[in-house]
């Protein structure tokens, strides 16, 4: 079975993207599950691959995937020529940097929606810069969205084989508490194993955690439990899907981590990503799915402050990557949910 060609977006030139891009290419051990095709700049790579702690590799210019030579010590790029290495400073928010990278993006998805990738595997790009280049997105997820016409994609994480949903990201704590409904846990939950099954992941049970501490000990602190949580799993399970809970936070990723659940709909945004880096916060992987293609991310920022030093670690983009290769074979044949 041939390797899956996982496509790499090249991230913003003035962060650590490029770096732990070239990091991850310089795994060895990498090439032997993926075949990876970069979409970048050429210049901001060769300034990348000169940065103290630079793996030695040898930079191969490309139209199509298909040009690729995909073996270890090659850096199989598609030249956009969006930005020049001399343009822009590293750790510096730059419009022009914004842009480059929403085309780099841009490229990886025609490539995917096309079948000449079988992945995207993605590193950091800037809000700021998106924004100072009048890109209209605030970030990776709803650029995705946009360019693949899928209306609500959904995150979850993955580190170390434990699953993560998010029933509410980016909003305030308030605003997340009031979103702990039993129609909303209901359309989260269903859509979450529409996402499993794309993955390949068919067995096993779903745990709902709870809210409040203890689960709300039966209301004395918190009703969320008995009024929205329990009742929109008890409907969930008499629709046959294999869900559990309300189920404490204070355990259940712990429990979801040892095996006993495949996945974990969280119902923030700090309960899901504090359980998950707190495992390992280098190999969390965030997976974006629901769409027609499949996107893996890392799951750290672009590090201005140490972008262009050569000390930004390439390990959770090598995991990205891996993380990619493991479902991309279910994925392709599973087709959107």
């Amino acid at each position: 079975m041939a390797r899956p060609l996982i496509a790499i977006p090249m991230g913003d030139p003035a962060g650590v993207g490029p770096e732990i891009v070239l990091g991850a290419l310089g795994d060895k051990a990498l090439h032997e599950s993926a075949r990876m095709l970069v979409a970048g700049d050429a210049g901001v790579l060769e300034r990348a691959l000169n940065y103290p702690n630079a793996p030695a590799l040898m930079l191969r210019l490309v139209a199509s995937a298909g040009e690729g030579d995909y073996q270890p010590g090659i850096v199989n790029a598609i030249d956009l020529k969006q930005i020049a290495s001399g343009d822009f400073v590293p750790g510096r928010v730059d419009g022009r940097c914004g842009q480059a990278a929403y085309t780099y993006i841009k490229k990886a998805i025609q490539l995917a929606l096309a079948g000449e990738a079988d992945a995207i595997a993605t590193p950091p790009i800037n809000k700021e810069s998106l924004r100072a280049g009048g890109i209209p997105y605030i970030g990776h997820t709803e650029i995705f969205a946009a360019l693949t016409r899928t209306p609500d994609p959904l995150t979850l994480f993955e580190v170390r084989g434990m699953r993560v949903f998010f029933l509410s990201r980016h909003v305030s704590l308030r605003q997340a508490c009031d979103l702990v409904k039993k129609d909303r846990v209901m359309d989260y939950a269903r859509r979450s194993w529409a996402v499993l099954r794309q993955l390949g992941v068919r067995e096993g049970v779903m745990a709902v955690a709870g809210l409040n501490p203890h689960c709300g000990e039966n209301g004395l602190f918190g009703d969320e439990e008995v009024r929205e949580l329990a009742p929109a799993v008890k409907a969930l399970q008499a629709e046959g899907l294999q869900v559990a809970g309300p189920i404490g936070a204070d355990s259940v990723f712990a429990q979801a981590l040892e095996g006993k659940y495949n996945s974990v709909l969280s119902l923030y945004h700090d309960q899901g990503h504090i359980a998950a880096k707190t495992v390992d916060f280098m190999r969390t992987v965030s997976i974006t799915a629901g769409m027609p293609i499949l996107r893996t991310s890392v799951d750290h920022g672009t590090a201005f402050d140490i972008a262009g030093k050569g000390v930004a670690s390439p390990l959770s983009m090598a995991e990205a990557v891996r993380v990619a290769v493991k479902y991309a074979p279910y994925y392709r044949n599973e087709g959107k949910v």
